[in-house]
């Protein structure tokens, strides 16, 4: 417990210093348009070592701390903890075979919790404050693709429809193709957790993914644009969801564009 309030203390002071170094610039960089960056945290309520980045993720998500950059998290809860006695109910397969792709494509031998991943090509432990700093600042002069997205209905029981649209795909950017993905994400979960690494503990997060669907792929030279209808799960409320829209190439997993809307009232 020591070690952990030890960790999110360093976490918030590395914040700090990171928002007050580039706080600096945001009277002339205020009114360019900043690059979307996705940043996705793997993370389970079983997992010990989870909290820290958990708070982290959040910390970056209300800070918006890298000039220049809108930073788009989502909080992907993976299933292979529920084995110790918690099962995280957040947690889906999905999300595990999501970040086991990334092993992959970036040449890690197994998945591991917390990890951040920073618009798909870079990864690091999910607490480390340091290297998100420095993967975001680099992830940010990135070149990206317009995405823009606009929800229009929201029921409970069909879901939030939205129209998404994107940029045409540049020939430079190299790709074959690119899928284009729809996710729903709670604002705030918590959860009172009874057993496992965290028994006894109340966690948050901020983001956490409840759906994820590839509504599209787009090719070199060409521009996507459909009407999409995403699905919500029992409970989730109304007014505590945002939608995120990304441009993702499979091959390699670069992001190269996102957008993010809030949802409901």
């Amino acid at each position: 417990m020591k070690k952990q309030i030890v960790v999110m203390f360093l976490v918030a002071i590395i914040l700090a210093v990171t928002w007050t170094l580039t706080a600096t610039h945001a009277g002339a960089e205020g009114s360019a348009q900043r690059i979307p960056v996705l940043v996705e945290l793997f993370t389970s309520e079983g997992c010990s070592s989870c909290p820290p980045a958990d708070a982290l993720l959040e910390s970056l998500d209300r800070a918006q701390p890298v000039v220049g950059a809108e930073l788009i998290v989502l909080s992907e809860h993976v299933d292979y903890w529920n084995y110790i006695g918690w099962r995280d109910p957040y947690s889906s397969h999905l999300y595990s075979e999501r970040q086991s792709s990334y092993a992959r494509r970036l040449g890690r031998d197994g998945v591991y919790t917390p990890q951040m991943v920073v618009d798909g090509t870079r990864e690091f432990v999910g607490s480390d404050a340091r290297s998100a700093t420095q993967a975001l600042a680099e992830a940010a002069k990135a070149p990206k693709i317009r995405v823009q997205l606009s929800a229009g209905s929201v029921d409970p029981m069909k879901g939030v429809a939205a129209r998404v649209e994107t940029d045409v795909l540049p020939l430079s950017y190299g790709a074959d193709e690119a899928e284009v993905y729809v996710a729903i994400a709670l604002n705030h979960a918590e959860s009172k957790v009874l057993r496992g690494e965290n028994s006894g503990r109340r966690l948050t997060h901020a983001a956490v993914v409840r759906r994820l669907v590839k509504v599209g792929t787009i090719r070199p030279g060409q521009s996507f644009g459909a009407d999409v209808q995403v699905k919500l799960d029992p409970g989730d409320g109304l007014q505590e969801l945002r939608l995120i829209a990304f441009v993702q190439e499979p091959r390699s997993g670069r992001v190269v564009g996102a957008t993010v809307q809030a949802v409901g009232k």
